[in-house]
């Protein structure tokens, strides 16, 4: 760490706070600024009082006996309390009249659409949970998934909410081996798939990719194959079962089961982006009551709104904003499977405009694909019904903080950027849509019911503006509650660096205001020379050239200087390399940080390494660099084509 660790971030001294219209803000669920921070203080304060008021706002069989039991790591909240998810997501909205209100819309890449309205969105989950029941599955049973943002997934996690059967939703474009090494770690009973699924384009194989990854694992006694395509699959008599002939002949009657707060409903797996997928644990209604109250204020969520979450269900965000903050709210929640940016490149607008979403979530990487290509595509649609973007998975450059508000935004919509994680089920550090005072850049500040702190090596808090470990000090109902299967492997790889606290592993620095700035992993900052220098603000800086649309900066080893900075550059569209380009970022990062934070090299390329949740991997860029090839674990990758154009860039590169 450099002797003048603010003088290195400089875009923290550069930041401003935006302030929302005041008009908007009587508008929201919380009609001031003052109230918002009332609220915020009983939670941080009096948070057994806070969740009681939460969990009271929904529905319960039989009241809780405790608030708030224990502490991190080992905590529960709602003790004794009994209800069900799927009561919550459904039947709720239905006794208030809102059973005529479009619940979910889908769109496939091929244009196919389907809209249920809250009453036929819980005919079908019931005829769904009566076939599991029909098929012998019970409350503590296992499912997985293997399926695209169809509606049919959605409604399998809805039935398994409704019958309390734990649940796992595998992203549909993993290879086969990927789908294996999940399956065996979890041992489902029964895995739900499609005869196929598009993406751009293309058909991808699924029920063939089951087929094979499925072989001698005992456990999966039947698949259920939803029809997508028109082609033909091989179904093994007596295991597998077309999902429409099945819930045929059932009743569109199921009653809930009574499942009690803290019982398991959800165990996911994390996307490998630092080793071994981990299958992460959660509560199902508390990860329901959480996030019903997170997408209530970070959202602003009306129920006349129409939501669109672009992320896809092999991520967990999709089931955090897109079914549970989403349905809880009683809201229209959009399904799109397909790239964003196909079979045009408007695509991303047309969704927008044709459904009139007026609250968006998604990601910087979409912000940034969306700015690759340029504002002349913006000006062919009417885009005036977005009034809330909220944006999770990357730190988001004040660059394109900008251009997503001016360009998208005509400067009239709130963007609520935030930070999250697998294990935190929702993002504990946000603002609340047209409350909290805005600034380009930041995560937000931190949220209802945590206690988010910056510290040291030994768990020192730090002052503002100094860069350290982003920690958690205070449970919430959501938090990951263990790891499937490997308990003590979560009590050392979250609880065991500081006591009592949860341990991100993501560095991060707040700011005089208290707003939280992340910065990337740990092992994403570099220390050049004895200066530690966040790669964040370096991307920031090559960012600020129009030329480029995205960037990754990462730490080689280097004899004199123990870690050189090194740049991935992906240009917008209209713009080719040169040595002239080269220059021009590299002066730009020498105006904007110093000449520690030059780049060794700068490789320009079309593609990134990225998870299905839209997160770079830095790492693999690392390995491709040091080493010429990729030897660790690939299985988040949504595209592994990548890795083999990183690989032939770099040799070309350094020959």
């Amino acid at each position: 760490m450099s002797n003048d660790a603010s003088e290195e971030l400089k875009f923290l001294k550069e930041s401003k706070l935006i302030y929302p219209d005041l008009e908007k803000a009587k508008k929201t669920n919380a009609a001031s600024l003052e109230k918002w921070n009332e609220m915020l203080r009983l939670s941080w304060n009096n948070p057994q009082k806070f969740w009681d008021d939460v969990a009271s706002q929904l529905y319960w069989i039989k009241p809780w006996e405790k608030t708030i039991e224990g502490e991190l790591p080992n905590f529960r909240f709602f003790v004794g309390g009994i209800t069900n998810p799927c009561y919550n997501l459904i039947d709720k909205n239905i006794n208030m009249g809102y059973g005529n209100k479009a619940a979910l819309i889908f769109e496939g890449e091929d244009y196919v659409t389907k809209f249920y309205t809250y009453s036929m969105l819980l005919a079908e989950v019931n005829r769904f949970a009566n076939t599991l029941k029909r098929l012998g599955l019970k409350k503590g049973d296992r499912v997985a998934i293997f399926m695209p943002n169809f509606a049919e997934n959605v409604i399998t996690i809805l039935a398994c909410y409704r019958l309390g059967i734990l649940f796992n939703t595998i992203f549909s474009g993993f290879s086969v081996q990927a789908l294996r090494d999940r399956l065996i770690n979890y041992k489902p009973h029964l895995i739900v798939t499609s005869d196929v699924g598009f993406r751009r384009g293309k058909t991808l194989l699924l029920k063939e990719n089951v087929d094979r990854a499925i072989e001698n694992i005992d456990s999966i006694k039947t698949v259920i194959v939803v029809k997508r395509g028109n082609i033909d699959v091989t179904m093994n008599e007596g295991k597998d079962y077309w999902y429409e002939e099945l819930i045929a002949k059932e009743s569109i009657n199921c009653e809930p089961e009574p499942l009690e707060a803290n019982e398991p409903g959800i165990v996911f797996y994390t996307s490998g982006t630092v080793g071994k997928p981990k299958g992460v644990v959660h509560s199902g209604s508390a990860f329901v009551i959480n996030n019903y109250i997170y997408s209530k204020y970070l959202m602003d969520h009306h129920p006349n709104d129409v939501f669109w979450c672009t992320a896809d269900l092999g991520w967990l965000t999709m089931h955090i904003f897109g079914i549970a903050g989403a349905l809880a709210n009683g809201v229209t929640t959009i399904f799109y499977d397909g790239a964003l940016d196909f079979p045009k490149i408007d695509r991303y607008y047309q969704i927008i405009e044709k459904y009139r979403v007026n609250k968006l979530y998604t990601t910087p990487t979409a912000i940034r694909m969306l700015k690759k290509h340029g504002e002349k595509i913006i000006t062919k649609y009417d885009l005036s019904c977005l009034e809330v973007m909220a944006l999770v998975g990357e730190p988001f450059s004040p660059e394109d903080w900008y251009w997503a508000y001016e360009q998208l935004g005509k400067k009239k919509i709130y963007i609520n950027n935030t930070w999250g994680q697998t294990e935190t089920a929702g993002t504990p550090i946000a603002h609340a849509a047209w409350l909290v005072p805005m600034k380009p850049g930041s995560s937000g500040i931190q949220f209802l019911g945590t206690k988010a702190d910056v510290v040291d090596n030994e768990g020192n808090s730090l002052p503002p503006n100094i860069p350290g470990t982003l920690v958690l000090k205070q449970a919430f109902p959501m938090l990951v509650r263990t790891l499937w299967k490997e308990h003590d492997k979560y009590l050392k790889e979250y609880f065991s660096q500081f006591k009592g606290t949860y341990f991100t592993n993501d560095a991060a620095v707040k700011d005089n205001d208290g707003h939280f700035w992340i910065i990337g992993r740990i092992d994403d900052t570099i220390n050049v020379a004895g200066h530690r220098l966040s790669t964040m603000e370096m991307e920031s800086a090559i960012a600020e050239c129009q030329e480029v649309a995205e960037t990754a900066v990462f730490g080689v080893p280097d004899e004199i200087k123990g870690l050189v900075p090194v740049a991935f550059v992906i240009l917008r569209t209209g713009y080719v390399e040169s040595k002239k380009l080269e220059e021009k970022i590299k002066a730009k990062v020498i105006a904007r940080i110093s000449k520690i934070a030059l780049p060794n090299k700068i490789y320009f390329t079309d593609v990134l390494p990225k998870t299905v949740s839209g997160k770079i991997m830095r790492r693999l860029l690392k390995e491709a660099v040091t080493v010429g090839k990729v030897k660790g674990d690939i299985t988040g990758l949504e595209d592994r084509s990548t890795i083999e154009k990183i690989i032939e860039i770099v040799s070309k590169k350094d020959k």
